[in-house]
């Protein structure tokens, strides 16, 4: 009589561990597929679209600011480059508090501020208030942003924590979009107050789900390490850092100067749309969500550097579509052109958080330094460019920047297998 044998099965099949999607690394951090991860994403997502959304709330407002406080398009555009340009200021103390504090206690406090602030801008009555509220916008939004991404990467498995940044920074752009279709939306209704008043709103919404989802850190404050300044003087003697934080500051300057100016010239001749209509051009952040989810995908099959050479590449071409005078081929254009710099961004900053082995909240801060002040350099400075030559010279400035930020991130080498999420 033949009996059989039961077949042998592999380690990996033996191992309760490997197959439980609640798993968990012996350090503590989040497993891919567990139950801890998925609400931390959602969490994330939420303080990212919240965020986001109340950071560049006036930036589809511009032409209204400027009409109903007599200002021109540059000292307009100063609504959301002291904004931006305060979060990249301020990124490194607010890393440093919430190390003390806790990141999320910090994170839900920044949050629930700028609602605040937000709200408060719909009441001014001069424009120095206003900026007065977006300094406190900006202050308070530093602590998400700075917090937000170096967070991931400490609480997140390396071969995870990629793709678990991918999906903040999707969050990100659909906060980007909301913070512009809303007022474009709701001052169409009621004009540029209720717009404010909306945003405000919503973004207290993201807060609550941010505050009830979001799981418990690894680390209480009191155990975790405080790098302090040491910590960021050790990554700026990474030279691939120090370039990763220079292609940062050069790409975000011209994507916000396009979103910025391409709203007053599409007011103008020969396209001379409706507010309400001109607000719809932001739906192709869209672009942006759906190339941050797959950035990290991409980089694992080609590299890093093939991804951000690529992303540049797409972006110039789409900035090339948006110079001749036909609505079809600026929109086609400004959707290549967001394509393009999401990927780079998705990439770059998983690139700083994965690089960094310690302090990587540290090493996120330092990248958001340069991102923001990218975004409030680039955004007023090219407006020169827009009062003085128009679209054509507003485009080139931009490709020279993006040009510039290819140029810093060559020869950044890549080990093998550094591709993937955890490299």
């Amino acid at each position: 009589m033949v009996t059989s044998r039961p077949a042998a099965q592999s380690p990996a099949a033996q191992s309760p561990a490997a197959q439980s999607p609640d798993r968990q690394p012996p350090d503590g951090r989040l497993a891919a597929g567990s139950a801890g991860l998925k609400r931390l994403q959602l969490a994330m997502a939420a303080a990212g679209l919240g965020a986001f959304a109340m950071l560049y709330s006036t930036q589809a407002l511009l032409p209204s600011l400027g009409a109903a406080f007599g200002v021109g398009p540059t000292v307009a555009s100063l609504t959301v480059s002291v904004t931006t340009g305060l979060v990249g200021l301020t990124v490194l103390p607010m890393s440093a508090l919430a190390e003390r504090a806790g990141r999320t206690r910090v994170m839900t406090v920044a949050l629930a501020v700028a609602c605040a602030g937000v709200a408060a801008g719909a009441a001014c009555t001069a424009f120095w208030a206003l900026i007065a509220t977006r300094v406190l916008v900006g202050l308070a939004l530093a602590g998400v942003v700075a917090v937000a991404m170096g967070h991931i990467g400490d609480e997140v498995e390396p071969s995870a924590a990629g793709r678990a940044i991918g999906l903040y920074v999707a969050g990100t752009t659909l906060g980007g979009l909301a913070g512009r279709l809303i007022p474009a939306a709701v001052e169409g209704l009621g004009g540029w107050r209720w717009s404010m008043i909306a945003l405000g709103v919503a973004g207290g919404l993201c807060t609550a789900t941010f505050g009830c989802l979001v799981p418990p850190s690894r680390l209480q404050p009191g155990r975790r390490p405080r790098p302090g300044i040491g910590a960021v003087r050790q990554h700026l003697r990474d030279p691939a850092i120090v370039r990763l934080c220079a292609a940062a500051l050069l790409l975000m300057g011209g994507f916000v100067a396009v979103y910025n100016y391409l709203t007053y010239r599409l007011t103008e001749a020969p396209f001379q749309l409706p507010k309400s209509l001109i607000g719809l051009i932001f739906l192709a952040y869209l672009a942006g969500t759906v190339t941050s989810t797959l950035a990290a995908g991409v980089a694992a099959r080609i590299g890093r550097l093939r991804t951000m050479y690529g992303s540049i590449a797409l972006a110039i071409t789409g900035l090339a579509l948006t110079v001749p005078g036909h609505l079809p081929s600026v929109l086609a254009g400004l959707l290549l052109f967001t394509t393009g710099f999401f990927g780079c961004h998705a990439t770059a900053s998983a690139w700083v958080t994965t690089r960094a082995r310690t302090a990587k909240s540290q090493a996120s801060a330092v990248y958001l330094t340069a991102y923001y002040a990218g975004s409030s350099i680039g955004g007023t400075l090219i407006g020169l460019a827009w009062t003085h030559g128009g679209w054509t010279a507003t485009a080139l400035s931009v490709g020279a920047c993006y040009a510039a930020a290819a140029c810093c991130i060559t020869g950044i080498r890549e080990p093998a297998g550094a591709a993937g999420p955890g490299g």
